[in-house]
């Protein structure tokens, strides 16, 4: 995760994202998460930002911990803290025992990680066995570079579809998100976050493919026409 971009992008992230900014979170990501960590003791936010899914974890507080490199997004959560605790850290480099945690959450955070397989090793190591591992990601097939929605009025009967980009190349990028805000994304197929959970021994128990949340439909008459197309993709590992 280029952390220097982060950083220089931590105010955008917190005005349009959190504390109840964005209803892709408030309505859908936040009560999935507390839902899929429910009777979990021990756990950890990897690429925490500022604090918001840690802060949802139904634990106790001080049994919660956030990472993030950003120090200006550690720096705001440990400001909006409720009791957990937070570090800045890499997904590649926790710094935390072996086998400590009882869960770990990823939230659309290995989409802007370039050392993927070290990432997912990292989270592998410290879970105990039996541990939970709740990844979320925009979703890989739908969310390729060039993929989007597309209004065709060119025939005579116009259509309306989604573009895929493409999709089985692996590519890194830096996305004009806002203007003259950049954000480094990397797309990698399915297969590849699936093989290296795999090959961690983070074995698939559940995957969520949900429809859009009614509030972001609302934003934008597009959005409602592409109601049928995922934006996220939940994955629910447990360590063997």
């Amino acid at each position: 995760m280029n952390g220097d971009l982060w950083d220089s992008h931590a105010g955008w992230w917190q005005r349009e994202f959190t504390d109840g900014a964005d209803p892709e979170y408030q309505e859908q990501i936040l009560p999935l998460v507390d839902e899929l960590t429910k009777g979990f003791d021990k756990i950890l936010d990897i690429g925490c930002g500022e604090g918001q899914v840690t802060r949802a974890l139904p634990s106790q507080p001080s049994r919660v911990v956030g990472v993030d490199p950003s120090w200006r997004q550690v720096a705001k959560a440990l400001e909006r803290s409720t009791g957990e605790s937070y570090a800045q850290a890499s997904a590649a480099s926790l710094p935390f025992q072996t086998g400590v945690f009882d869960a770990a959450v990823a939230c659309l955070v290995f989409e802007h990680i370039t050392e993927m397989s070290a990432s997912i090793a990292e989270v592998a190591r410290i879970l105990k066995p039996g541990g939970r591992f709740v990844f979320l990601l925009n979703h890989p097939l739908l969310q390729t570079p060039g993929s989007g929605w597309v209004e065709d009025y060119t025939s005579e009967t116009p259509s309306q579809y989604w573009r895929i980009g493409q999709y089985l190349v692996e590519q890194e990028t830096i996305e004009e998100v806002e203007l003259g805000v950049e954000i480094p994304f990397v797309h990698r197929p399915l297969s590849v976050y699936l093989n290296s959970l795999a090959d961690n021994e983070l074995s698939l128990q559940r995957m969520l493919e949900p429809a859009p949340p009614e509030g972001f439909l609302e934003r934008h008459d597009a959005y409602r026409s592409a109601s049928h197309i995922p934006r996220l993709l939940v994955l629910v590992c447990e360590k063997r």
